[in-house]
């Protein structure tokens, strides 16, 4: 018998390999970001970076992008927009790092609304991506 109290499958997105190994290679995040758009880890890295030199806004921005990006791949995958995206799927990582930096440029620049409901998007969607991203917060 079906349990009918379960929730939605675990959504997985598709692996990037070559995007991936850019980024790994050490090319700069901004030119695998302009080679492959759809790429999330890209537009996180770019989001990181930036936050991490003061620049807030454009963190946001770029976060923002790979937000939408991920949740375009999601949709595609067959995610109704909600369950689990499971961590530990490493082509996940790029939403959720996505989504963990929207919500932090988003507190930065006065967005607590925003920056509340990204961080319930991020827990919600994976404790363990969560756990890990908000670690050092």
């Amino acid at each position: 018998m079906d349990n009918l109290l379960a929730g939605p499958p675990p959504t997985y997105l598709p692996d990037l390999p070559e995007a991936k190994e850019a980024l790994e290679s050490g090319a700069k995040a901004a030119d695998v970001a302009a080679r492959f758009p759809s790429y999330s880890a890209a537009w996180a890295t770019l989001a990181e970076e930036y936050f991490a030199q003061g620049h807030a806004v454009t963190s946001y921005a770029f976060a923002r992008t790979g937000y939408h990006r991920g949740l375009d791949q999601l949709r595609r995958a067959g995610w109704k927009g909600h369950g689990p995206i499971p961590w530990e799927h490493e082509p996940n990582r790029g939403f959720l790092r996505s989504l963990y930096a929207l919500a932090r440029a988003a507190q930065a620049i006065g967005e607590k609304d925003e920056a509340e409901r990204c961080l319930q998007f991020l827990k919600d969607s994976s404790a363990e991506a969560y756990d890990v991203l908000t670690k050092g917060s």
